[in-house]
């Protein structure tokens, strides 16, 4: 009887925990192939962190223990493994997963005590290492490598999987019923795979790397099963682990199919896709019922990057912009939000490219968020080679890896790291620093809502692009304004701390003891000492003087109203009556207009609105931090909304 260990530690998200999945799917496909599976013992996976020691008791003993390894997992996954060896050390142990360097010489002659690295698709590699256990010899076994004394030995990869029908599912065939029995406490969440494989190879990323081009797929019914075992078992959020759901003809016939579980069951509540490139119509039809159905917080309309020589650079020149734009013109139009990634320190960006393209991105309709992302390197992409790095003059530092929005508690018995770009040959370590800084203010005044009013005003009525708009808010000018420059400080202080190594996010133990991005620390921080009214005089000014300086001209007290109308839309804590506005100008018919992808005119006009800030309240200043702040980042719901009101017109307020 062979005693085998499983490993496969997921992060935490809001107190609830993957099933670990990847494992799962290696025990199932296992117990199906092997000749005599009774011959064979899994101990319960571990899926979360918990002590190192805790997880050595857990594993010691056993013939041989597998790590499935990511960034979020590796230095945990090292340090068990190493005290296991010293526990127990006749345990073969065997690291798989992304993590594990396809070239993996230098990996297992730094960390001897792990035996085998695997590599590639899992399924036939585990199944195969199983059979050759008892007599550990691993000659012959496809897609692993190891060390025997000094000597170096490596198999190539196994063909990829063609026939998924063959792997079971861990959901449907019983795998984790005993985990779950055990754990009657734990509130579930799931990885969802309807497919394997990309047609695309961006060099930031592995999983085009890993696959090659062909797209495998899991057979139709099977998936509408698991869809079902998720309701049954009150599964409230899936990771659907595809590459590009959307891709196939199919995906639409799944989306709708969780939608209609969903209205009949009430589960899932959401579910979280990886929107498929260049198929514009499906891609459009897929997340519309999505966002119906109430299953996702937002449209991802991943671009990376609007420059053209980036693109070639990272081998995304043969994904249509035509099709991005096409989606985020529809889903305006539909009122559906979407939000946009943007990678800071791609090769090939400059600083004026960036800039431009978050500039271009709001002028053609994302008025909700852009994410704005560090690019961190994975051992398997392309863009992890060093002669690709050193084609591109990549600066590169090992930074903490803590997840946003992520607990200050939970202090961490073992710290992941990661690799950071903080400059390039085309973007310099100041210019990375400029572009992190002003992507930070950018959402802060953007997209955390807070001057979009004014903002849109004076770009359409003075014909200035927002670029120039944003830019104004990073520049010494704002030395002149105390409250704007402590702002700005702030962010420029943040960019130098990573690329000094720091962390990715600001720590807060006075507000919900979690890791804050800089921009919603900002907003929080104006509001917590009492400076948020002097911020919005203060931003008063500084576009008045903008728009002097530059000769253009408003009508007289627009931009007055346009700044108090945001302020007063603006979700704070402690509010407590609703409003009445009487309007000189119709200023949310405008901006509503524009959030929909309309021209709309701004009409010099007497309007009153109703505004309600009393059916939804926050008198303590945690729930404000967590229910606006926190939880509407993606959808950007920081404003109130305000209805007409065509009652008799009362005085301007």
């Amino acid at each position: 009887m062979l005693d085998v260990g499983l490993v496969q530690i997921n992060n935490s998200f809001s107190g609830q925990n993957y099933l670990p999945y990847s494992v799962g799917t290696l025990q199932a496909y296992a117990q199906a192939k092997l000749e005599h599976p009774e011959q064979v013992s899994f101990r319960l996976p571990i899926y979360k962190r918990i002590l190192v020691d805790d997880a050595v008791a857990q594993l010691a003993g056993a013939d041989a223990v597998f790590f499935s390894t990511y960034v979020w997992n590796e230095r945990i996954s090292l340090e068990i493994s190493r005290r296991l060896r010293l526990a127990s050390p006749e345990t073969v142990i065997v690291f798989g997963g992304p993590q594990v360097p396809d070239r993996s010489e230098d990996f297992l002659r730094e960390h001897r005590h792990i035996d085998i690295a695997a590599h590639g698709e899992g399924e036939l590699i585990f199944t195969a290492l199983l059979e050759a256990l008892p007599g550990r010899s691993w000659d012959g076994v496809a897609g692993i490598s190891y060390l025997e004394g000094e000597a170096f030995h490596t198999a190539p990869k196994p063909p990829r999987l063609k026939g998924l029908d063959d792997v079971p599912s861990p959901y449907l065939d019983g795998t984790f019923a005993e985990l779950m029995r055990v754990n009657p406490d734990e509130r579930w969440i799931v990885t969802w795979e309807t497919n394997r494989g990309c047609p695309f190879s961006c060099t930031f990323c592995d999983w085009g790397s890993a696959t090659a081009t062909k797209v495998n797929r899991f057979e139709l019914e099977r998936l509408k099963q698991e869809l079902e075992w998720f309701a049954d078992n009150r599964i409230e959020f899936i990771f659907c682990a595809d590459a590009n759901f959307g891709l196939l003809p199919r995906d639409l016939d799944l989306a709708q199919h969780a939608a209609d579980t969903k209205a009949r069951t009430g589960y899932p509540h959401a579910l979280s896709v990886q929107n498929t490139k260049n198929a514009t119509e499906r891609a459009y039809q897929v997340q519309t019922v999505l966002a119906q159905a109430g299953l996702n917080k937002g449209v991802a309309i991943s671009l990376q990057s609007t420059s053209t020589q980036t693109l070639e650079a990272i081998k995304r020149d043969n994904i249509s912009s035509n099709s991005y734009a096409e989606l985020q013109r529809r889903f305006t139009r539909d009122g559906v939000e979407t939000y946009s990634d943007l990678i800071l320190g791609l090769p090939g960006e400059t600083y004026d490219s960036f800039v431009n393209g978050v500039a271009d991105l709001i002028e053609g309709g994302q008025h909700n968020r852009i994410q704005f992302n560090n690019l961190s390197i994975l051992p398997n992409a392309e863009m992890g080679d060093p002669e690709y790095q050193r084609k591109y003059g990549m600066e590169i530092i090992e930074t903490d890896v803590v997840n946003i929005h992520g607990s200050l508690s939970s202090a961490e018995e073992v710290v992941e790291r990661q690799l950071l770009v903080i400059g390039t040959n085309t973007l310099p370590k100041e210019d990375w620093a400029r572009v992190r800084a002003f992507s930070w203010m950018a959402a802060l005044l953007y997209f955390d809502k807070v001057l979009q009013i004014p903002l849109t005003v004076v770009a359409r009525r003075c014909e200035v692009g927002y670029r120039e708009l944003l830019e104004h808010f990073m520049s010494p000018a704002m030395g002149s304004y105390p409250v704007l420059n402590s702002v700005r400080q702030l962010f420029l202080r943040e960019a130098a701390k990573i690329q000094a190594g720091g962390a990715e996010y600001v720590q807060s133990p006075e507000w919900l003891n979690i890791w804050w991005p800089a921009d919603e620390y900002a907003l929080i921080d104006l509001c917590a000492r009492n400076r948020i009214d002097a911020f919005y005089e203060e931003a008063l000014q500084a576009l008045q003087a903008f728009v002097e300086a530059r000769g253009a001209a408003l009508p007289e007290g627009l931009l007055e109203e346009a700044v108090q109308v945001n302020h007063l839309l603006l979700k704070l804590p402690g509010q407590r009556e609703d409003l009445e506005l009487s309007l000189a100008w119709d200023l949310p018919a405008f901006y509503y207009g524009v959030l929909r992808g309309e021209e709309p005119e701004l009409r010099d006009a007497p309007t009153r609105y109703r505004v309600d800030r009393t059916t939804k309240t926050w008198d303590r200043f945690e729930d404000w931090c967590r229910e606006v702040i926190w939880w509407g980042n993606k959808k950007g719901a920081y404003l109130h909304g305000a209805e007409p009101d065509t009652s008799q017109l009362a005085g301007h307020f």
